[in-house]
């Protein structure tokens, strides 16, 4: 066996055989083979390691020195060889590895913090790194492995990547507890548009988004005065203010010192998706992983 490129591993299975049987006949019984085609094979190791290897004796065959010598490391490299062809099972509670997650604040408040609580329970040893996310680079950071997940609308989902639906959100309006419009029972349309907004522009800066446009398709306008590029300053602002605002509903479900009602109008919600790259996709810790996340979404959806 000079040369692994042309050395059968079966040979080596069948050199274990013999020399834990010490028979012919009772190694190609062993690994179901005829006689003949162990008798064979013994030939071809006897070539292989220009050695007798067994020697006839009147109970079997007797292993030489250099065949005993090769019976450890033989049943070390067979054993090897099996664990690595074994399916990989996943032990959250023995797991030690980082798991990073990209995401808007948005997501990382009503996606991360539900999964990491779960997550500190069932799999204390995995660290989470939550990461924003950067435009036109998602791709290339999954299939680097720079991160192993993101939360993405299906819009800005790209096609190539795997991805599974968490939830459909919608928006509620929202403002501190003792405001003025929160005593009436029902937000009119009309109280709602003479209101004064907040909204959240990713970009920065901008003074328009779903909730306009809902109120263009019915000639209405209203007035935003604050605009903020992360959802997570909202809630401070709001409880501070007599400002207003359109926001998710997971965002702010449970905040305290702010009150929910509905729109006094129909505004598109929109679905978030868990997206992850085909190299991690059949990754048994990594399935672990998005069973949880999707299991916590559907906990806090009830």
């Amino acid at each position: 066996m000079r040369d692994l490129k042309t050395t059968d591993l079966n040979l080596l299975k069948a050199l274990d055989a013999l020399l834990d049987e010490r028979s012919v006949t009772r190694a190609a019984e062993r690994l179901n083979v005829t006689q003949p085609a162990m008798s064979g094979m013994l030939t071809r190791l006897r070539d292989g390691f220009a050695d007798p290897l067994f020697v006839r004796s009147q109970r079997g065959i007797v292993p030489t020195e250099r065949a005993l010598e090769l019976a450890a490391p033989l049943k070390q490299i067979l054993g090897e060889i099996d664990a690595l062809l074994q399916p990989v099972r996943f032990d959250p509670l023995a797991a030690d590895f980082t798991l990073r997650v990209a995401a808007t604040d948005y997501a990382l408040r009503a996606v991360a913090v539900p999964f990491l609580a779960a997550l500190r329970v069932r799999a204390p040893g995995i660290r989470l790194a939550l990461l924003p996310l950067r435009e036109g680079e998602l791709s290339a950071q999954l299939e680097r492995g720079e991160l192993d997940l993101a939360l993405l609308t299906p819009e800005s989902s790209p096609p190539e990547l795997h991805a599974r639906r968490l939830f459909d959100e919608s928006y509620v309006c929202v403002m501190r507890a003792d405001h003025p419009a929160a005593q009436a029972p029902v937000l009119s349309l009309d109280a709602f548009c003479a209101l004064e907004h907040a909204l959240v522009s990713y970009t920065g800066g901008g003074f328009s988004g779903v909730t306009d446009v809902a109120l263009a398709q019915l000639g209405r306008t209203r007035r935003v005065s604050l605009s903020v590029q992360s959802f997570l300053v909202l809630p401070e602002i709001l409880r501070a203010s007599d400002l207003v605002a359109v926001l998710p509903r997971r965002l702010v479900a449970g905040l305290a010192g702010l009150v929910l009602c509905e729109p006094p109008l129909a505004i598109p919600g929109f679905t978030k998706l868990l997206v992850w790259h085909p190299r991690s996709h059949s990754d048994p810790g990594q399935r672990w992983l998005r069973e949880l996340l999707v299991e916590r979404c559907g906990a806090e959806a009830r």
